[in-house]
């Protein structure tokens, strides 16, 4: 959008310094008032407005540029900015591909910008004729989530840079990689330096397992990250989360001894439900869930969820003709959700 290009940042407090006697920020000098005993953390200060240590932590893990890097409160942040940065209001358009993550209908809803949907084929696969078919010359935004929610596959690296090359459409091609960490697919961060219009988000949410902290990244060349910077709220990720994130990214043998418990949870439990003759389908997994198909799918999930098992029920979605989600939990949690939903089951006649 113009007035973005043209936007002048808010200039905040910690831009231009963080150490001395700081008098600048009308902050609270006496302290923060909390009930615990003080520590170093400082937090009636600011925070640093850019995150720079753990911008440096996270470019070391996805082998990036730290200046690639815009942090948010969540993926979802970022994905609202984008509507904010690249499309007019009542004039241009997305392109997102159902079955996908319904973040990407709202955050253009609220900003009062057109979605259009391309769908996936039913194998869940990008039909690459129908989506630059369904392209028009105001779609400045093209959503591909990958590996998808709800249905857990990856999309190929060589069908995004497909997408990437055809000069049909010269807009930003998104790729959403909130489940990334458990695919097999590598991440197209790799082809960040290579592709202007590419950019990949990421989450703290799901292989990390800081859901509770609120931390996602949007990442992309220095230029277009720029524009997030000008854009963003001035300290929108809090010291707190920084340190939990911090704290992660300096733990990377912990995240891959937990991805390898839930990859491992996830066999056992695909296997159990395939072994299940009222069980139709159990898809390809790539992420931390299961997306089954199976008789009078909505009755089961409500009763379940009565009984204090809660999945999701995932009908109501393109080619998900009853299929219900199930998140990978703890060995014991999926222990419960198995001996329940065949109980259930029994209840309704459907084994």
């Amino acid at each position: 959008r113009e007035n973005i290009k043209t936007l002048t940042p808010y200039r905040c407090a910690r831009d231009d310094y963080e150490e001395g006697v700081l008098l600048d920020a009308n902050e609270n000098s006496i302290g923060a008032t909390v009930a615990k005993p003080p520590d170093t953390r400082e937090l009636n200060r600011y925070p640093c407005p850019y995150q720079w240590e753990l911008k440096a932590l996270i470019a070391k893990h996805r082998k990036i540029a730290k200046e690639q890097i815009f942090l948010g409160v969540g993926s979802d942040e970022a994905i609202d900015m984008m509507m904010r940065i690249f499309c007019v209001p009542r004039e241009d358009t997305i392109v997102i591909t159902p079955p996908t993550y319904g973040m990407y209908g709202v955050c253009a809803k609220v900003n009062d910008v057109e979605v259009i949907k391309s769908p996936l084929d039913p194998l869940f696969d990008v039909n690459l004729e129908s989506l630059f078919a369904d392209l028009r010359p105001s779609t400045k935004l093209m959503f591909l989530c990958s590996p998808g929610n709800p249905t857990a596959k990856s999309i190929p690296l060589a069908t995004v840079e497909a997408v990437l090359n055809d000069p049909r459409y010269d807009g930003m091609v998104v790729v959403d990689e909130a489940y990334v960490d458990f695919s097999t697919v590598p991440s197209a961060c790799c082809l960040v330096d290579k592709y202007p219009k590419l950019i990949v988000l990421q989450t703290l949410s799901k292989a990390f397992g800081l859901a509770g902290i609120r931390l996602g990244m949007a990442i992309s060349q220095e230029s277009t990250i720029q524009y997030f910077n000008n854009v963003k709220a001035p300290y929108s990720v809090n010291k707190l989360t920084a340190e939990m994130a911090v704290d992660a990214f300096n733990n990377l043998p912990l995240l891959e001894a937990n991805i390898k418990t839930i990859l491992d949870e996830r066999t056992r439990v695909a296997a159990a439900l395939e072994g299940l003759p009222y069980v139709s389908k159990v898809h390809h997994s790539d992420t931390n869930f299961l997306l089954f198909v199976i008789p009078k799918a909505k009755e089961l999930y409500k009763t379940m969820a009565e009984a204090g098992v809660v999945t999701r029920y995932r009908g109501t979605e393109m080619h998900c003709d009853g299929c219900i989600r199930v998140t990978i939990g703890t060995a014991s949690e999926n222990d419960a959700f198995l001996a329940l939903l065949q109980k259930t089951a029994k209840d309704f006649g459907v084994c």
